[in-house]
């Protein structure tokens, strides 16, 4: 089975940045964990997981950068790391095809609706939010999954919107607002313990 996280990025920056101030590029710190999360386990990186970081910050919105954990090389867990390759990432010129960057990264520039709508073909999304139905209620039918998720700030209304009306459910991992990357690692610690 084969799963994937969208990152909805509300300031994150869309031209290359410096590396020595990830966060003051619109919290692309928070991108990177999410990341690291997604795809990197000890000693390994998990080949059957896609991340899509959707980028809407200045100043040349939007543009979505895909990671694909069965091809990405020369990429380590670590933040730094990570940014590198973002920051690559958005220096390459883009259109609504997807561009290659280099191994398992790619760049593109879709909106919000035109990204979820081409991968509700092939993912069902889920929408994580702490008003959500119980993961563990939801984990045995799961099938492809997408996980939608905001950034430090959550989804905006407009955006919210979207990706309420292209879930198959609102999907929570606790009652309380964690971190990103925190509800990232719950959701593979989940499917983990079922498909494992």
């Amino acid at each position: 089975m084969k799963r994937a996280f969208l990152v909805v990025g509300n300031r994150a920056w869309t031209k290359p940045f410096s590396l020595n101030d990830i966060p003051g590029a619109g919290r692309m710190d928070v991108l990177c964990r999410c990341v690291s999360q997604s795809l990197f386990i000890s000693h390994g990186i998990r080949r059957n997981v896609n991340v899509f970081l959707l980028l809407l910050g200045e100043p040349d919105p939007p543009k979505v950068v895909r990671i694909d954990g069965g091809s990405v090389k020369r990429m380590s867990p670590d933040e730094r790391n990570v940014a590198g390759h973002l920051r690559k990432a958005l220096g390459v010129e883009c259109g609504e095809e997807w561009v290659k960057v280099h191994s398992g990264v790619y760049v593109a520039r879709k909106s919000p609706a035109e990204l979820l709508r081409e991968l509700s073909g092939d993912y069902s999304v889920y929408y994580l939010r702490e008003d959500g139905e119980d993961i563990r209620e939801v984990v045995p039918s799961l099938k492809n999954p997408l996980f939608v998720l905001g950034d430090h700030t959550g989804l905006h209304e407009d955006i919210e919107r979207i990706v309420m009306e292209m879930s198959a459910k609102t999907v929570k991992v606790s009652p309380l607002s964690l971190m990103a990357e925190q509800c990232i690692t719950i959701v593979h610690y989940e499917l983990d313990r079922l498909h494992f």
